[in-house]
């Protein structure tokens, strides 16, 4: 049986595993709200305008709706950790195709690692979302700032913060995401906390967030 608490949930793969595609559009919906937080933080930045969320969550349902046996091979996963996955294959072939020289390739991290939530997503998302300078030079001066910042957090503290305060996901399924045990996860979400607000405190515009 797969992984899953929620008998809701384990009735729908039940039918799913049945040969039912219907339930898996109800999966999907049941965890989209998550899923859009999601790669409304991983979509690179420079992308705004262009491809939303909604465009990368609809072709990461036809891709779940082709790839569904790929998931019986392995029903012990959590569907929600499957499901992830499969978006952010989704999202790692956006930017492939939108932004063929993204970063610097030695620095990078694959957007389907668990570690995938880099400093530069981060720094926008927090630019996006809390009170800064509006001339666009400062802004992006902050930016530049913030990231280097970001960059100098453990990446899996960095991580935490990302899916516990960003995504707003449970400390359980943070702990299942990135294969480490709940206490672990708990004490780094702590920690990176922490950090983030010495690191913003550090910044003009900042300090009062």
């Amino acid at each position: 049986m797969p992984a899953e608490t929620d008998v809701e949930v384990a009735t729908l793969i039940a039918r799913l595993r049945g040969g039912d595609r219907g339930a898996l559009a109800e999966l999907f919906d049941k965890h989209r709200d998550k899923l859009r937080r999601m790669v409304q933080l991983r979509l690179d930045h420079r992308l705004a305008g262009r491809i939303s969320a909604s465009d990368v969550l609809q072709e990461s349902y036809i891709d779940a709706l082709k790839r569904i046996d790929h998931y019986f091979e392995k029903p012990d996963q959590p569907f929600f950790g499957w499901l992830r996955l499969v978006v952010g294959q989704r999202l790692a072939d956006v930017h492939r195709e939108h932004l063929a020289q993204k970063r610097n390739a030695g620095k990078d991290v694959t957007i389907d690692s668990p570690l995938a939530g880099d400093s530069a997503c981060l720094a926008a998302y927090l630019l996006g979302h809390l009170t800064s300078p509006s001339h666009a030079a400062v802004k992006n001066e902050a930016f530049v700032q913030l990231e280097e910042a970001l960059n100098q957090m453990d990446s899996v503290d960095r991580e935490v913060l990302a899916l516990r305060h960003f995504e707003e996901l449970s400390n359980t399924d943070t702990a299942e995401i990135l294969g480490i045990q709940p206490a672990a996860a708990s004490k780094r979400y702590v920690r990176a906390l922490a950090k983030l607000k010495q690191i913003l405190e550090t910044l003009p515009g900042f300090a009062t967030e």
